[in-house]
């Protein structure tokens, strides 16, 4: 066996996996290293409201997405509301592209160019807290996070309370669409997917806000 190539893996190999392969193992990882290592790159890129997300091929090593970069590819646009796996179908070609232009090189004897860690960034698992909406934060922040679940964060939310009752949102708006009107910091959002919500004991609080459900184009 001269290589193993894995896509999208949350988790270190021993050395020995890793010595196992004449050339070694290399790994797809969704995101332009060494910006957002970790296993949750996508997560994070939509909780920022990154436009557009990258792919990079690198060697794997025992620490996490630290190993040189055989091929990389950005500006992969980030749809505003996309699930895993329709992400995945999209970046397929791309994915297959810059394999083949991994393994060519590795074929060649290349060992990649050295990430610089001064640029790194950690993209870790969704914490917890995250699940809740806190309407005192700006619109956008609040869109980011509901599309950061749409994706999948690894948590059950987010949940809101409006009106006094829990709601479990699903999709926002930053634009005027028929919903729930919620005022956040800077501006309003709009609700336009939700499911109600019983959450078991205390739950963080949450200051009163003017909410009301409006026609589309108001």
């Amino acid at each position: 066996m001269d290589v193993v190539v894995a896509c999208g893996l949350s988790w270190r190999l021993p050395k020995s996996v890793l010595d196992a392969p004449a050339l070694g193992v290399m790994n797809v990882h969704a995101s332009l290293l060494p910006k957002y290592r970790g296993p949750s790159p996508v997560q994070w890129a939509l909780r920022n409201g990154d436009p557009d997300i990258g792919l990079t091929v690198h060697w794997m090593d025992e620490r996490i997405d630290t190993g040189n970069i055989l091929a990389r590819r950005g500006g992969i646009p980030l749809p505003e509301f996309v699930t895993f796996a329709e992400l995945w179908r999209h970046l397929g070609p791309a994915i297959g592209d810059l394999v083949a232009d991994a393994l060519g090189q590795a074929a060649g004897g290349s060992r990649g160019e050295p990430q610089d860690d001064s640029q790194a960034s950690y993209a870790g698992a969704m914490e917890r807290g995250f699940d809740f909406i806190n309407w005192s934060h700006t619109a956008e922040a609040v869109h980011n996070q509901v599309r950061t679940f749409y994706f999948g964060a690894g948590l059950p939310g987010p949940f809101a309370k409006v009106d006094g009752e829990w709601l479990l949102v699903r999709r926002t708006s930053l634009t005027p669409q028929e919903g729930i009107r919620v005022e956040c910091r800077d501006r309003p959002i709009w609700i336009v997917e939700w499911a109600s919500a019983r959450l078991p004991g205390a739950a963080p609080p949450s200051a009163p806000h003017l909410i009301r459900p409006i026609p589309t184009g108001t």
